[in-house]
């Protein structure tokens, strides 16, 4: 277990300095009783979730998957990551998997989610501005399609005042 060092500092001046993380869950079949989680990588410079990951379970494998692909994109960063005192991310095999990022953990106290707020905000958004608004997927596959359109969506089509109307790709970009 980490302190909560991020504190709700959630302003940064450039990407890969803090990056947050969580995951949620989605519902797919045709009455919606297949349950899958979808783990992200939220990095806080635009809110650009920079890596994605389905698993059936909540379990430190899917977030070490999660952290790989966000580290094979980001390259050589050392960034302050911040996740809530979940399971998968007090386990041993991913705090180790971590360590040998270099990078300085924080999490948010027990039962305050408002304090990895940008990450439950992304997903909020996620879910009623996009999965909600599509039909149900029937398989799998389609929901693999719909989350990454999903991802896409956000990621570089959605615009906003709080980045001074840029999508979040186009403000890390600039900011990088």
């Amino acid at each position: 277990i980490q302190d909560n060092v991020l504190n709700r500092n959630f302003k940064v001046a450039g990407p890969n300095q803090v990056w947050l993380a969580d995951s949620t869950e989605l519902s797919y079949g045709p009455k919606g009783q297949f349950k899958i989680r979808l783990s992200g990588v939220l990095d806080l410079c635009g809110r650009r979730l920079i890596a994605s990951f389905l698993s059936t379970t909540e379990t430190a494998a899917a977030e070490i998957q999660v952290f790989k692909q966000a580290f094979e994109q980001a390259g050589d960063v050392h960034p302050l990551i911040h996740t809530d005192r979940g399971a998968a991310y007090t386990a041993k095999a991913f705090n180790h998997f971590l360590t040998g990022h270099k990078v300085m953990r924080s999490m948010s106290r027990p039962g305050t989610p408002y304090d990895n707020a940008p990450m439950e905000r992304w997903w909020n958004e996620f879910k009623a501005h996009w999965m909600e608004r599509h039909p149900m997927p029937n398989t799998y596959e389609e929901l693999v399609k719909l989350v990454n359109e999903g991802i896409h969506y956000f990621n570089y089509l959605d615009r906003s005042p709080e980045r001074n109307g840029l999508t979040p790709v186009e403000y890390w970009n600039e900011a990088a």
